[in-house]
């Protein structure tokens, strides 16, 4: 093994160390202001977990590039990294006192209302990073977003930036992604995927953005690089994250997580999620066709 290529292997190693420490170190330092009574009470629990997380994300990290998992690794890499904001963030609002400010919901809009018009733009300004860059499921933008502004504004708001990340990663991937999405996902994932969806690419990725299991920001792309069409695809985004963002934002607000209903609920919701989804998998060929003949769709 040449001389760079090791260098190159301890580098990564240490930068994954080093993003690990330092959100310990964030958050241990967050914990020790003891805003809140829950956290003066359950200190040493507290800081055990977070130690426990970061050790064990850390420990991943290194396995599996030994392994050259490719795909896990830069996935935990990128899990770190949004550890380290989470952690500098949590860090930020201990120290200022902000924390013990925000007691309940209602007090945290409150809080939000006093920065007015900034407050929503750097939301949508998130939403949009999100789905670019940052490591975040759309479904927890949007959560954070109702227990901000409630599920009507949420709804706006988080619209408009997923909407506009999702048509800057379509642009990114049809001109210059395809570099970007191999380095997430990794070479040989991302042509199984390209292999997987060929032919078949309008509807399954259409389904896959509707149904909140799946990686948004890294389907922007590979949508981008598939056969997939601008007016489609516009026609397309538009329509599934409307669907998603409404369905997903009010579920929240109206469906409880701590009674034994709301948990029936929303095991409910995902089995048919999941149940749709076969569907559509089984017979795809046949609605792909069918969707192509019918609109007569071209690139």
């Amino acid at each position: 093994m040449k001389v760079k290529e090791v260098l190159k292997h301890i580098l990564n190693i240490m930068a994954a160390v080093l993003f690990s420490a330092t959100a310990f170190i964030f958050t241990a330092f967050g914990l020790s202001y003891k805003s809140l009574p829950f956290i003066s009470e359950h200190f040493t629990l507290l800081l055990s977990i977070a130690l426990g997380v970061v050790f064990v994300l850390g420990i991943l990290y290194i396995i599996l590039y030994l392994f050259k998992q490719q795909a896990l690794y830069r996935l935990i890499f990128c899990a770190l990294i949004f550890l380290d904001i989470c952690a500098a963030v949590f860090f930020a609002i201990c120290a200022t006192g902000l924390i013990s400010k925000i007691n309940s919901i209602q007090s945290l809009r409150d809080y939000i209302a006093d920065f007015g018009s900034w407050a929503v733009v750097l939301y949508i300004l998130f939403c949009f990073l999100q789905v670019i860059i940052l490591p975040v499921p759309g479904s927890i933008a949007v959560a954070a977003g109702v227990a901000l502004f409630g599920p009507l504004k949420c709804t706006l708001f988080s619209f408009i930036g997923i909407v506009l990340g999702s048509i800057v990663a379509f642009a990114i991937g049809r001109v210059i992604g395809y570099k970007a999405v191999k380095w997430i996902v990794g070479e040989d994932t991302l042509k199984k995927w390209l292999n997987k969806l060929k032919g078949k690419d309008y509807l399954i990725l259409s389904i896959m953005f509707l149904l909140p299991m799946f990686p948004d920001d890294v389907l922007c792309f590979v949508a981008g690089l598939s056969s997939m069409s601008w007016p489609f695809f516009l026609v397309m985004i538009v329509l599934t994250r409307a669907i998603s963002v409404v369905t997903t934002a009010y579920s929240i607000d109206l469906i409880p997580f701590n009674t034994w209903w709301g948990i029936l609920i929303w095991l409910l919701i995902a089995a048919v999620i999941i149940a749709a989804f076969w569907l559509v998998c089984k017979y795809s060929d046949r609605i792909d066709k069918f969707i192509k003949n019918k609109l007569k769709l071209k690139r």
